[in-house]
């Protein structure tokens, strides 16, 4: 497969590009438009000339199978738009857009095109989140904090806290009745934000503080008095009458602690099987964070 890696941002270097090049019967080819950047990961991992692309029309032309975007968010509608155009199945690391108009428009592309369209919501695979949705949830709450962050409300949602979302969707037990947003915004900054979707038995809260102190990730399902507790993707603590903690074993690799590994390979499965991938429930979160912009918009007025 001629699998396209366009933008090498912190991300595609972190997790993504570790996890393409140890794939067998993968023809990697990257593209950005930092000729330096091209040059020291075309060399790190060994690319011939002929994979290393400064421009979309250069690694268009290669022929791809499936392509991965890294870049920008603000880049995304367009990179992606002539992606699927060119009939290239294509997977975005969230979001699609910043705006949910764009991210509407890019669904209904790829279904009108016929070309796979994929969200990178790597946690919905993450091994410890993926246990909790085996676990009783009458109460979901998943902090996702950082430190001296404070944004620009849509930035903040779209780029970051869109994860606790899409993450609250993924673990409700139910269809979803109320929802209340939350928020502190000064100075056209939006400081933190709470999430709360409730339906027939169940609350899930997601928050997100980003002058928190300290980073961190931490989610807790509750129910049918037992309680399991996941400490930065990498600790599960199960409790019923006495705590019991699981960690990562020493060798697991990251990104598959965080999903991003079962996100690749799943993707590229789906386009080797022929299968057309949907971003439709993907486009439900965007719909849905698109609401906690707009919420926190009219607070801070």
């Amino acid at each position: 497969m001629k699998v396209g890696c366009i933008g090498l941002g912190d991300i595609a270097r972190k997790a993504y590009l570790p996890v393409l090049t140890a794939l067998p019967g993968v023809e990697l080819h990257l593209q950005t438009r930092s000729r330096t950047t091209l040059g020291e990961l075309g060399d790190t991992y060994h690319l011939p000339a002929a994979r290393r692309h400064a421009d979309l029309d250069s690694l268009l032309a290669a022929g791809l199978d499936a392509a991965f975007v890294h870049a920008a968010t603000s880049a995304h509608a367009e990179i992606v738009t002539r992606l699927l155009e060119a009939g290239v199945p294509t997977y975005v690391d969230k979001p699609l857009a910043y705006e949910y108009a764009d991210s509407e428009a890019l669904v209904a592309l790829a279904e009108k095109r016929g070309v796979g369209l994929a969200v990178g919501f790597n946690r919905r695979l993450a091994p410890a989140y993926a246990q909790c949705a085996d676990h009783p949830r009458e109460l979901i709450l998943m902090q996702k904090n950082r430190i001296g962050l404070p944004e620009d409300p849509r930035t903040f949602v779209l780029d970051d806290f869109i994860h606790v979302v899409d993450t609250l969707r993924f673990l409700v037990p139910g269809e979803v009745e109320h929802t209340d947003v939350r928020a502190r915004v000064r100075d056209g900054l939006l400081h933190h934000v709470v999430l709360q979707l409730s339906g027939d038995g169940f609350t899930a809260i997601g928050m997100m503080n980003r002058l928190n102190g300290s980073t961190e990730e931490i989610l807790e399902v509750s129910g049918q008095d037992t309680k399991r507790q996941v400490l930065n993707l990498a600790e599960v603590v199960d409790h019923k009458g006495q705590p019991s903690v699981r960690r990562r074993g020493d060798w697991v690799p990251v990104a598959r602690q965080r999903g991003i590994e079962q996100s690749v390979t799943g993707f590229l499965d789906a386009v080797r099987a022929g299968r057309t991938l949907s971003a439709r429930d993907a486009l439900r979160t965007h719909e849905l964070c698109e609401y906690v912009v707009r919420q926190v918009l009219a607070q801070a007025s």
